[in-house]
């Protein structure tokens, strides 16, 4: 063989060596951007079906002068039969049957809801009734501070009739089969508290870093304010 076609070969050896090479990062890439497609997808999806709720919500009201209870179960979308004792009675998964709702999220779990006992029974007094569900976040040291409501709600200082939420892809949730998630992750306080919450509930970004104050967080949370509600009731005229 001669030097001059002995380089050749060489020279499409390496050309085919970098051909497979590239294949494979892009392969890689591909895969990786269909991931996070599919991931962004969900998300949306689920920010999607929590407006929808939220709104369903409102309507619920206008019809009938109050919110819903909370589901029976996990299993059983209908409002709870009785009036809430307490606020934790109050707590629990959205009614999608009493909502005409989808009441699960992107990632196959249902969405959780939490309704002041005194929005729940009708008739509303507003000159009287206290909203008493509060939204708080977490600062750059890890402290909490509130983003609706504060620490004493009255009636000069209302806070929030309602919160609603996904407890996203990863750790805390419910099935729509009724099994709840295993929490596999340490460390990740704010979403067990919001998992175990009935008044106060933590809105953070999400993140995967459990080094983080809080630790990791995939929670989504929406919420109605008072005057959105009475707003939209007595738009019904159904609020005394």
């Amino acid at each position: 063989m001669t030097p001059r076609k002995a380089r050749r070969q060489r020279g499409a050896a390496l050309l085919l060596l970098v051909a497979v090479l590239g294949l494979g990062a892009a392969s890689l890439l591909i895969s990786a951007f269909g991931r996070n497609t599919g991931e962004a997808e969900r998300q949306q999806r689920t920010l999607a079906t929590l407006a929808q709720a939220r709104e369903a919500l409102l309507g619920f009201a206008a019809a009938n002068g109050r919110l819903p209870r909370p589901a029976a179960s996990a299993l059983d979308g209908r409002e709870r039969a009785a009036d809430c004792a307490d606020d934790a009675a109050c707590s629990g998964f959205l009614p999608w049957v009493a909502l005409g709702v989808d009441g699960v999220d992107a990632w196959g779990k249902l969405l959780r809801y939490s309704v002041t006992p005194e929005m729940a029974r009708a008739p509303i007094v507003s000159f009287s009734a206290i909203a008493n569900r509060v939204v708080l976040e977490r600062g750059s040291r890890g402290e909490l501070a509130f983003v609706a409501g504060q620490a004493l709600c009255d009636v000069s200082a209302q806070c929030l009739p309602v919160v609603l939420f996904s407890q996203g892809k990863d750790h805390y949730g419910t099935a729509a089969s009724g099994v709840p998630r295993i929490n596999t992750a340490r460390g990740n306080i704010d979403e067990a508290a919001n998992d175990r919450a009935s008044r106060g509930f933590i809105a953070r970004p999400a993140t995967g870093n459990a080094a983080l104050p809080g630790g990791a967080f995939d929670d989504m949370l929406t919420w109605i304010t008072l005057p959105t509600l009475y707003q939209r009731m007595r738009a019904a005229r159904n609020l005394p």
